[in-house]
Order: C-alpha cells, then structure tokens, then sequence
C-alpha cells in the first residue's frame, strides 16, 4: 500500500523548497531539514565566501560523516547512544527497586 503524500514547505539558507512527504512523517521531514540548513549556516559563517552548491556538498559530506560514525543525532541535537543510556540506567533502576 502507497502512503498518501502532503506538500511540506522547507527553508534551507533562506530559500524555500517544496516537498512532497509522505502522511505522518512531517516531522521528521522538518527535523531534516533543520539540520541541513544549520549545517549549511556553519559551514556558511566558518570562512571564507562559498556558492551555495559548494556549501550544499561540504554540508552533505558532514552529515553522512556523522551517520556512519554513528552520531545519529536527533532533533533535539542528543545523540541517540545517550538517550539510550539514560533509559537504560532508568530502568535498572526501576527494576532493582521492584526486586527489593
């Protein structure tokens, strides 16, 4: 079965793109492009003047860098090891207090 799609407006470094998007994935499409254009804006404020395609690349070859070192980054901007380390240690504690 096909997931209907909506039109998502995004804004990357100022400019807006349309994108279609499947139903229930809105935010995840917003969080996106959030980081996408944060990358872009650092890369941008870093030096020296570079044309939006160069940093359009260098951004993309930062964030697949991140996913293979496994940084997995969430919206929040916590790493996904951390928040599952925390629910960890959240729930050994809650399961040592139900064996006392």
């Amino acid at each position: 079965m096909t997931k209907n799609t909506i039109p998502v407006s995004v804004h990357v470094m100022g400019k807006e793109y349309k994108i279609s998007c499947p139903e229930g994935e809105h935010d995840s499409l917003l969080a996106s492009a959030k980081h996408v254009d944060d990358s872009m804006k650092k890369i941008r404020a870093g030096g020296k003047a570079l044309g939006a395609e160069r940093i359009a690349v260098m951004a993309a070859i930062n964030i697949a860098s991140e996913m293979l070192r496994g940084a997995n980054i969430n919206p929040d901007g916590d790493k996904v090891s951390e928040k599952i380390d925390a629910l960890q240690s959240t729930l050994d504690e809650k399961l040592n207090k139900l064996q006392r």
